[in-house]
């Protein structure tokens, strides 16, 4: 005959495991909302017709803008991702077409940081999507400063598909 404690027993280690289940997610809930507090992406359109539009965001102290000029083609969903290092020193931010090739022509682009010093910018014709890889622009293409990446008037040939920043933020630790 089953005894009743060979049940509590069973179940004992059952409860347990729930527990450290549930423990564990919510651990793992906290980690995760964290994390999204630490980046940021939003949609915009890319809107051709020759006018300057801007785009922007900003996380903490910290922004980037988009400022552009485009003809040809219809508008274009690209997104903008900001992040923040989980140590503070260094801000990011993307801007690229999902697709991974736009078919607007740009006859200018700035991604301008405040806040930060850029470490690193680089742009793009194309951007990896579907197996593609990113094609960079050539570095005669475009400069970048201490707070932007713009194109080279004369030099850069409107094909514009990513623009990466890489940023130290002005964080001093006592």
């Amino acid at each position: 005959m089953a005894s009743t404690s060979g049940c509590k027993l069973s179940a004992s280690p059952v409860l347990f495991v729930l527990n450290v289940a549930l423990i564990l997610l919510l651990i793992t809930a906290k980690s995760a909302s964290a994390s999204q507090e630490r980046t940021k992406t939003e949609e915009f359109n890319v809107r051709p017709g020759g006018v300057v539009h801007s785009f922007s965001q900003k996380m903490g102290e910290y922004s980037c803008s988009f400022t552009y000029a485009s003809q040809g083609g219809t508008n274009e969903q690209w997104q903008m991702s900001v992040g923040l290092s989980e140590d503070d020193r260094l801000f990011s931010c993307s801007v690229w077409r999902p697709q991974g090739k736009s078919y607007l022509f740009f006859t200018q682009f700035k991604a301008e940081v405040t806040g930060a010093k850029i470490e690193y910018g680089s742009a793009f014709s194309q951007a990896a999507v579907g197996g593609n890889k990113d094609v960079a622009l050539k570095a005669e293409e475009y400069t970048v400063g201490e707070s932007t990446v713009t194109h080279n008037e004369g030099k850069f040939r409107a094909e514009l598909s990513k623009l990466t920043i890489i940023a130290r933020t002005r964080h001093d630790e006592l």
